[in-house]
């Protein structure tokens, strides 16, 4: 798989992307915008880092934040369909996570939860422990991961 293929898949079938990112803070809209030609396919990108951002940008809900922590497939499902709702695009996809160092004993360093929301499919969520891969790679493993989800959801 490339970024080329999903840009391609998507492009073809008419399908704009956006992303909603918490800790890769914006690698997904990077990975898919270093391609020439992507402003066919992407349409925009959230990089909320904060509880706050995620908040006011996404429409995530205060009681989703305290009930499940940022962390967590529940607020992903936000993210991602905020960012559907915000947006002109048709999928979107989120990521929020703990890329360390650190972590705890109830959220390991590793832990990333994905969103995947599309127009008229129910959202996906998903929860990936990568482990303590140090935080370069984590990152790298979410973008890479987000970008999978993204392909099979055009192809």
């Amino acid at each position: 798989m490339t970024v080329i293929d999903l840009l391609n898949r998507a492009k073809a079938q008419g399908v704009m992307i956006a992303t909603a990112e918490s800790c890769t803070g914006g690698m997904v809209a990077a990975a898919l915008t270093d391609i020439p030609g992507s402003s066919d396919v992407v349409e925009r990108g959230f990089v909320t880092y904060t509880n706050t951002a995620k908040q006011e940008m996404l429409g995530v809900h205060v009681d989703t934040l305290e009930a499940h922590g940022a962390v967590s497939e529940e607020v992903a499902q936000e993210m991602a369909e905020g960012a559907l709702h915000n947006s002109q695009a048709q999928l979107a996809v989120s990521i929020t996570g703990i890329a360390g160092p650190g972590g705890s004993e109830h959220k390991p360093e590793g832990r990333v939860c994905f969103g995947l929301a599309a127009d008229g499919q129910p959202t996906r969520t998903e929860t990936v422990e990568f482990g303590a891969l140090g935080r370069e790679n984590v990152r790298k493993a979410a973008r890479d991961h987000a970008l999978l989800m993204l392909l099979s959801s055009v192809s």
